[in-house]
């Protein structure tokens, strides 16, 4: 069994209240669901114009664990409400 991980930060774009930053963030974690990983805000809660969000899978295989997880960052990086300024993808194995 493998368990992925992926930290996104981001800076929202023109957000002026941790209410507005809601409406970002909710419809971004709601499509990373889709992909059937679990996605959460994990940071910066306190901040209205960042946030740190956090995606993880389990998965029998590797390369399926990262491939997910690659999607998922390409989905973050692609949303022009925001700009990803930094990720980082860790993966767990039985050796681990």
């Amino acid at each position: 069994m493998y368990v992925g991980a992926l930290e996104c930060d981001v800076l929202l774009g023109d957000v002026r209240s941790l209410k507005q930053k809601r409406s970002v963030v909710r419809p971004l974690l709601a499509e990373l669901r889709r992909f059937e990983v679990a996605a959460a805000e994990a940071g910066h809660q306190e901040l209205y114009r960042r946030a740190l969000i956090g995606v993880s899978c389990v998965s029998g295989d590797p390369a399926h664990a990262r491939a997910l997880l690659e999607r998922c960052e390409r989905l973050v990086a692609g949303r022009p409400e925001l700009e990803l300024l930094s990720a980082r993808t860790r993966l767990i194995g039985p050796d681990d």
